[in-house]
């Protein structure tokens, strides 16, 4: 509350320079398939390791981290939809175009993969 009037009273030019912290919209269920997905790929990696450490052939660990990046790839991909509709959409619905750059920016990350 105090970090939102301190920024009324500020100048355009003053809250370009002024860090907002941003959150996501997600809803509870979105969140905890998130983190569903996020512990079974904790336990993938874990798996993994403890391949490694059983000196497993290499081209089954090779499949075993393939799955994981796939799962990793699953979870960017429910973010990133989450992100153009949810928070996107408000920002630019507020003047807020520099986050079509951003979002740019974010999608060659993910293409680099």
């Amino acid at each position: 509350m105090a970090t939102e009037l301190v920024k009324e009273s500020l100048s355009k030019e003053d809250n370009d320079f002024f860090l907002v912290e941003q959150k996501s919209h997600h809803t509870d269920k979105v969140k905890q398939n998130l983190v569903s997905r996020l512990n079974r790929i904790e336990g993938q990696v874990r798996g993994i390791k403890g391949l490694i450490e059983k000196d497993t052939y290499c081209d089954d660990v090779i499949t075993q981290i393939s799955a994981t990046q796939a799962a990793l790839n699953s979870v960017a991909k429910i973010l990133l939809e989450g992100h153009l509709k949810e928070c996107v959409v408000d920002r630019i619905k507020e003047g807020d175009l520099e986050v079509l750059d951003e979002v740019l920016v974010t999608i060659q990350k993910l293409m680099k993969k």
